[in-house]
C-alpha cells in the first residue's frame, strides 16, 4: 500500500496540516512568554523553568489518554479531545494571570500541556496509512504545518500583548488568549473533517488481506532493540532542547533584551523546529533512520557550544544557536517517529505511542526544571555546554543497534 494508492491519505494530510497550523500558534504561547510571566507571578529565577516542568509533565499525562483514546476511538476522537483541552488550559493561564492567583496557573499550565502533547501525536496520524518507505516523508508534512502557527505565534507577543492589555488583562496573558482560540479551533477541525480515521482506516485494510505482509523494514527478531532506540533518541533530544529553550527568554532579559528579541530568538527556534520537516523526512527515507538520529546528537551539539559562546548581547548568534537546537531535536523526532513506527505493529500502534510520548514529555519536565537550577548555580553557558554533550550519547546507542 502505498501513499499515493490511497485516497484517504491524501485528505487525511491536509485535514492534518489545517489543524497543525492553527495548534502551532497555541504551542508557542507557553514556550515564548511561560518562564517570563511564572518569572513575573513568583519573583523568583530560580523557578522560572517550573512552567516549562508544569505544561511538559501535563503534555505527559495527555499523551497517554490520547494514545488510549486513539487507540479505542480512533485519532479523530483522541487529537479532538486533547486540543479542547489545551484550550482550556489556556483559558485558565489568563484567568490567573489576570487574578494573580499562582495555583491557578500551576494547574493551569498542567492541562496546557495537553495541546503540546496533542500537536506531538499528529504526527504519528500522518503516518498510519503511509508506506514504509515514505513514513519519513508523512510524518515531515504534519511537522512542518506546525511552522507557521508556531513562527507566527512568538512575534506576535507584542499584538497580543497590547490586545491583553485592551482588555485589562497582564501583557504577558496575550499569548495564551492566542493560544486558546487557536487550540479550540485545531480541535473543531480534527472533529468535523478527520473522516475517514486514519488509525481505524489501517487496521480495518490489514484485516481486510487475504495474507497480511509484515509492514515493518525492520527484521523481527531486533524490533525491541529499535523500539528502545528511537524513543532514547526521542528523549535525549527533548531533554536538551527544552532545557536550552527554556532559559534562553530569561538569559536574554537579564542582558537587556526585551519581549520582542526573545520572541524572534524563539521564533527562529520554533522554525528551525518544524520547517526543515520536508528535508528531515526526505533523508530518513533516502539515508535511513539510523543516520538521522546519529546527526542529530552531532547538531544538538554544536547549538550548545554555540550557545555557550555566544556574546549575551548579540540577539543574531542566539537566534543560531536556539535554530540549531530545532533542527537537531528535528532530526531526532522524525528519526525516532520513524524508527517507532517502523517497529510497533498496528494492533498496538497508538497505545504504545502514547506511552513513548509520555517518556519523551516527562525527560522535558526534567529538563525545564533542571535548567532553572542550573543556571542559577553556575550560568546559561554552563547550561548549554552541558546540554550539547548530552546529546552526543545518541551516537553510541545508534551504533550499537546498528550492530543488533
Amino acid at each position: 500500500m502505498s501513499v499515493a494508492a490511497h485516497p484517504a491519505q491524501k485528505r487525511v494530510l491536509a485535514v492534518l496540516v489545517t489543524a497543525q497550523i492553527l495548534s502551532g500558534a497555541g504551542l508557542a504561547a507557553g514556550i515564548t512568554v511561560g518562564a517570563l510571566l511564572a518569572q513575573d507571578m513568583l519573583a523568583s529565577t530560580s523557578l522560572s523553568g517550573l512552567p516549562s516542568a508544569l505544561f511538559t509533565i501535563g503534555s505527559a499525562a495527555t499523551a497517554v489518554i490520547v494514545g488510549r483514546v486513539s487507540q479505542r476511538l480512533g485519532r479523530r476522537v483522541g487529537l479532538s479531545v486533547g486540543y479542547a483541552a489545551g484550550a482550556a488550559g489556556s483559558s485558565g493561564v489568563v484567568i490567573a494571570a489576570a487574578t494573580g492567583n499562582v495555583v491557578l496557573l500551576f494547574i493551569s499550565l498542567f492541562v496546557y500541556g495537553a495541546g503540546s502533547a496533542t500537536n506531538l501525536q499528529a504526527r504519528y496520524a500522518g503516518a498510519d496509512l503511509a508506506a514504509p518507505q515514505q513514513r519519513g516523508r508523512a510524518v515531515s508534512t504534519v511537522l512542518v504545518a506546525t511552522t507557521v502557527g508556531a513562527v507566527a505565534g512568538p512575534n506576535l507577543v507584542t499584538a497580543t500583548g497590547g490586545l491583553a492589555a485592551s482588555l485589562g488583562l497582564p501583557r504577558l496573558a496575550g499569548p495564551f488568549l492566542l493560544a486558546s482560540v487557536a487550540y479550540a479551533a485545531a480541535a473543531a477541525v480534527l472533529w468535523v473533517m478527520l473522516r475517514p480515521d486514519p488509525l481505524t482506516t489501517a487496521r480495518a485494510l490489514a484485516a481486510q488481506a487475504p495474507q497480511p505482509q509484515e509492514e515493518s523494514p525492520v527484521p523481527a527478531t531486533s524490533h525491541r532493540a529499535h523500539l528502545l532506540l528511537g524513543a532514547s533518541v526521542m528523549v535525549l533530544t527533548q531533554v536538551v532542547m527544552v532545557a536550552i529553550m527554556t532559559m534562553t527568554p530569561v538569559h536574554m532579559q537579564h542582558h537587556g533584551h526585551d519581549v520582542s528579541a526573545a520572541g524572534l530568538v524563539i521564533a527562529v527556534h520554533i522554525a528551525g523546529m518544524y520547517l526543515p520537516s520536508p528535508f528531515s523526512g526526505l533523508l530518513v527515507d533516502r539515508f535511513g533512520r539510523l543516520a538521522v538520529a546519529a546527526a542529530s546528537g552531532i547538531t544538538l551539539l554544536g547549538a550548545g557550544l554555540v550557545a555557550a559562546l555566544a556574546p549575551p548581547q548579540s540577539t543574531w548568534l542566539l537566534a543560531l544557536a536556539l535554530g540549531l537546537l530545532g533542527l537537531g531535536w528535528n532530526f531526532g523526532l522524525i528519526s525516532g517517529t520513524t524508527i517507532i513506527t517502523d517497529a510497533v505493529p498496528l494492533a498496538t500502534r497508538a497505545k504504545v505511542q502514547g506511552r513513548i510520548d509520555v517518556s519523551i514529555a516527562l525527560s522535558g519536565a526534567g529538563g525545564g526544571m533542571a535548567s532553572g537550577v542550573i543556571v542559577a548555580a553556575s550560568s546559561y553557558s554552563v547550561l548549554a555546554v552541558i546540554g550539547g554533550v548530552l546529546a552526543l550519547a545518541i551516537i553510541p546507542a545508534v551504533a550499537r543497534t546498528a550492530r543488533a
